[in-house]
């Protein structure tokens, strides 16, 4: 899948889990800031390519891109695995507590869960395509939905793109279906 899909389905998933909680008062600071981790986490499996946003924006990023995907095993090894989003959330973990003395107003833990749950999104996804993803590692079996990779989604394609439209007409429709819940929790960021 394209960064554009994983975020929009990050993005998607935070907003049911949000929705499907009881409304609780958080800061405008923990809301933006779980809003990014949210986005991070809808991304960061793919930190394992070469070319990922991270490796090309930093001085000398391709060749610790480079090196980076070699330790890990390649694309859609360890970073879409169990075992690895357990290492990106302890590190992410360990980041937000050691980060929280500058943050005080930021709910490390709303935050963490937001990574996570992009995290997620993405493996979810990528499930969907024709490469599947090794869930289980270390055993190495990648799953993929549906059984048969004939019919499974290739990256980039006609039909990668008509789930992206239909994510977000079911957003569309979702968010004025709850409306007023919307509102409820919007009211409830404080400032």
């Amino acid at each position: 899948m394209t960064a554009r899909t994983h975020d929009l389905a990050a993005f998607t998933a935070w907003g049911y889990v949000i929705l499907a909680q009881p409304v609780r008062s958080v800061s405008l600071a923990t809301a933006l800031v779980g809003l990014l981790a949210n986005q991070l986490g809808g991304i960061a499996p793919d930190i394992d390519q070469p070319t990922a946003p991270l490796w090309r924006n930093l001085p000398l990023g391709k060749i610790f891109g480079k090196t980076f995907d070699k330790l890990i095993g390649g694309h859609r090894f360890l970073t879409h695995s169990l075992l690895g989003m357990a290492i990106f959330g302890y590190l992410a973990l360990g980041l937000l507590n050691l980060v929280h003395p500058i943050m005080p107003h930021v709910e490390v833990h709303i935050v963490w869960y937001a990574f996570m749950i992009g995290m997620l999104s993405h493996l979810v996804l990528d499930t969907f395509t024709k490469e599947g993803v090794p869930w289980l590692l270390p055993i190495p079996i990648k799953f993929g939905l549906p059984p048969f990779k004939a019919w499974r989604i290739t990256t980039g394609k006609i039909v990668e793109q008509a789930l992206f439209v239909l994510i977000l007409v079911v957003d569309i429709w979702y968010g004025s279906a709850h409306y007023n819940q919307l509102v409820t929790v919007f009211r409830h960021i404080k400032h």
